[in-house]
């Protein structure tokens, strides 16, 4: 029984650090608010990296949603926005990179690896292909001497 009361105590303590963090923001025209909600569904959270800035919790996606909120307040547009943010952040901030000389392995690389696991699968099919060939080629062979002899 005391170990129950111990486990609630202790599920209410957990439960009171769990913070929520709510944003509002004064958009000054509908046009602003509209960039604001696809510039955020557009960049990535890069603590998160599987997450867009409008799904994140993290701290630094927090940071990242004003820094969108206060560029479009200052009257930059959704490009100017997202070039800020490549530069500060580099192309992986951007869920659909460019193609560039730097991100050939972020869009290829999956392509690439998956055609060198086929071609690593296929010739050990193949090699395992031959030596099953062999050894039944050996069994057959002795089978038939073992006929001949009779």
């Amino acid at each position: 029984m005391i170990i129950l009361k111990i486990l609630i105590v202790s599920l209410f303590l957990l439960l009171s650090t769990a913070q929520a963090r709510f944003e509002t923001h004064d958009f000054a025209t509908p046009q602003m608010e509209a960039d604001y909600n696809v510039l955020v569904q557009e960049l990535r959270c890069l603590v998160c990296q599987n997450q867009n800035l409008a799904d994140s919790n993290a701290e630094l996606a927090q940071d990242m949603r004003l820094l969108v909120y206060k560029k479009l307040s200052e009257g930059s547009s959704k490009e100017e926005v997202v070039k800020f943010m490549v530069t500060r952040y580099g192309d992986f901030v951007m869920y659909r990179p460019p193609v560039t000389s730097t991100t050939y392995l972020l869009w290829f690389g999956p392509l690439i690896f998956f055609a060198v696991a086929a071609l690593v699968v296929f010739s050990y099919m193949r090699r395992q292909k031959k030596e099953i060939d062999v050894v039944v080629d050996k069994k057959l062979q002795k089978k038939a001497h073992s006929l001949l002899d009779e």
